[in-house]
């Protein structure tokens, strides 16, 4: 079974993919955050630099575009195709309002009949492999069942479904009965996404989707970014890994962002994820929330015991 790291937007751009290559095995491929063309359906360079292959090396990188339109996918398919992507994963899943308004992201849910005809011309004129990240309907689970007609209908590589709706965000357990009708009614292959944040939360799922395709790790893998090792029977997480991945982050940041402080932002929007793994540690993660500059940050993450 394969195991990809979640596309997480603000976080698992090309400097975080790298740094965490450099250190932990074990994960198949890197989805990229989504990349929406603009309203005159014009991809930004900053878009295009995150997923240019000379930012990326050594590295299995998935590139995903954000559009309800089938001339924008084709137009995005034309600038990546020469970089060599010859796989475009299509986001139907993202639930921020500022792109559901747009009937984007899990917006274009609400619309099979839309996202039919949008499937029907961009297989007609693609030259790459498509698969799709979706959530399994926009206000209710039920809604899952005609969406899945659409997704049957063509040859999609795989299948990444978040068994929850767009009202529920990240919230509650995931739907895993409606994942399984799913599973058990679908022509195409499936990746589960969603609440997998252990080793033995992938063990259930494993053993609940006996030949499932894939597993796609999120904030599970922020928080923990050896999973992908330990699935596979390495070991487990450090907190000296931990600090070091850290340091390393840090580093590249800096040479990306050139700014202490935004970098410091990054780290503390990572470091609230990987807290989890020392929830009896209120006092330095407090530090590590007041940290101020790179070496205060550092300083308090030194602290933190073993895991």
């Amino acid at each position: 079974m394969k195991l990809y790291f979640a596309p997480l937007e603000g976080i698992t751009k090309y400097a975080y993919r790298n740094t965490h290559k450099e250190m932990f095995e074990g994960c198949d491929a890197y989805y990229a955050p989504f990349i929406n063309p603009s309203d005159q359906e014009k991809v930004s360079k900053k878009g295009i630099k995150d997923i240019l292959p000379e930012n990326n090396k050594d590295i299995s990188i998935k590139v995903q575009v954000l559009t309800n339109r089938a001339d924008s996918f084709l137009k995005f398919e034309d600038k990546v195709r020469p970089m060599g992507y010859d796989e475009i994963n299509v986001n139907l899943g993202c639930p921020v309002t500022m792109v559901t308004k747009k009937g984007r992201g899990s917006g274009f849910l609400c619309d099979p009949v839309g996202m039919d005809a949008f499937f029907d011309e961009v297989f007609s004129n693609t030259k790459v492999k498509i698969s799709a990240k979706t959530r399994i309907g926009f206000s209710s689970p039920d809604e899952m069942e005609n969406l899945m007609k659409v997704y049957n209908k063509y040859p999609l590589s795989l299948l990444i479904i978040h068994p929850r709706t767009r009202e529920e965000f990240y919230k509650g357990n995931v739907h895993t009965d409606v994942f399984k009708k799913c599973f058990e009614n679908s022509k195409i292959p499936l990746c589960f996404n969603g609440n997998v944040n252990s080793k033995e939360d992938f063990e259930k799922i494993e053993k609940a989707f006996p030949g499932l395709d894939s597993v796609m790790f999120g904030r599970g893998a922020i928080q923990n970014p050896a999973i992908f090792r330990e699935i596979k029977g390495g070991a487990p997480l450090s907190t000296g890994e931990l600090v070091e991945f850290s340091k390393r982050l840090c580093k590249n940041y800096m040479t990306v962002l050139e700014s202490e402080t935004f970098t410091l932002h990054k780290l503390k929007e990572i470091w609230v994820y990987m807290m989890l793994n020392f929830p009896n540690e209120k006092k330095i993660g407090k530090a590590i929330n007041k940290s101020k500059t790179i070496d205060e940050f550092v300083s308090a993450i030194e602290a933190l015991p073993e895991i």
